[in-house]
């Protein structure tokens, strides 16, 4: 190899790198209460979204990245069913600095992992015998800058677990 060309390869070493390196469901659950009687009743569902992310490093330059979706569906007072999915991927990310780490923890990998736990939700819902759950986009970009900005107005540190 001459000195070009390993100036070029340690060049490329140091350049940023992103790659999926598995998508899974960690957790799954589905409960249905007031089964069969609220299949008797008319259908006026409310529907109460709650999502969370959460990430951890892994060895190395792996990470960890928890989509959590939870689903609480009411016809009327009763509760028809709650759902819930940990959807995670298991991320490869090397050579990026704090802020772009963070936002790619925080935005850009459960902007991959969504369309998986949203299917999967929608799955589990329609096994269960309801209506398909078709859950609108999430604008991870827009939540993660809402949440630096809290962190910041709050004086807290953004954390990587």
């Amino acid at each position: 190899m001459t000195d070009q060309q390993t100036n070029g390869a340690a060049a490329e070493d140091n350049s940023p790198q992103f790659s999926m390196q598995r998508i899974y469901v960690r957790d799954l659950s589905f409960e249905a209460p007031k089964s069969p009687q609220i299949f008797r009743q008319s259908w006026e569902p409310s529907v109460a979204l709650d999502l969370n992310t959460k990430q951890k490093a892994l060895e190395g330059d792996f990470h960890e990245v928890v989509l959590t979706l939870s689903v609480t569906v009411k016809n009327g007072e009763e509760v028809a069913f709650i759902a819930e999915v940990q959807q995670a991927g298991i991320f490869l990310i090397k050579n990026l600095d704090a802020a772009s780490m963070s936002h790619t923890l925080g935005a850009f990998c459960p902007n991959i992992l969504f369309p998986y736990a949203r299917e999967t939700l929608d799955s589990l819902v329609t096994r269960g015998s309801f209506p398909a759950l078709m859950l609108s986009p999430v604008n991870f970009d827009a939540l993660y800058a809402q949440e630096m900005q809290r962190m910041q107005e709050a004086g807290e540190a953004p954390t990587m677990q």
